[in-house]
């Protein structure tokens, strides 16, 4: 009797795999998007509320609503990745699985960037506005929010390129 913890020497090639790598990429490209969307609206209210009253610092309060539009391209980046590496014969389950986890991940670090960002610019501008010297701290507290968008992406970059070297058949 074969033990059922014992691992086959073949991988698994299965339909599924395409879908749960196709998922994949459509985590890193919607939830991304979502994140910066958000964030891009919550300093898009700081802008507005601070630009009637100092309209000369309207162009400096649009760095934030910047920095949150990149969290999207983190995501449009993995998903590119992950969809041109869904081949016709060698896509095992291994591959969909990695690839639908560099999705999530880019994903989810993406809202939870476009977040972060969204606060801290929508509070910042306002302040910012009343008080020069807050720009510089505000910024720099960006940069350590857009991190987590660049640590989803090279997560998201690991993950995708992880596969095995398998030839399934057509059939399957």
């Amino acid at each position: 009797m074969e033990d059922i913890f014992t691992l086959t020497a073949e991988p698994e090639c299965s339909v599924s795999s395409y879908f749960y790598g196709y998922f994949g990429c459509a985590c890193a490209l919607v939830l991304s998007a979502m994140g910066s969307a958000y964030g891009i609206a919550r300093c898009g209210v700081g802008v507005a509320s601070i630009g009637p009253f100092k309209p000369e610092v309207v162009m400096k309060s649009l760095v934030p609503s910047i920095m949150a539009s990149i969290v999207g391209i983190y995501g449009l980046i993995v998903a590119v990745i992950i969809a041109s590496t869904v081949t016709k014969n060698d896509y095992a389950s291994y591959k969909g699985f990695a690839q639908l986890a560099a999705g999530l991940a880019v994903g989810l670090s993406g809202i939870a960037a476009g977040w972060s960002i969204g606060v801290v610019g929508e509070i910042g501008v306002v302040h910012a506005g009343h008080e020069r010297k807050v720009f510089v701290a505000m910024v720099l507290v960006l940069i350590f929010a857009e991190a987590l968008g660049i640590y989803g992406l090279i997560i998201g970059i690991v993950l995708s390129s992880k596969g095995t070297q398998v030839k399934c058949h057509a059939s399957t």
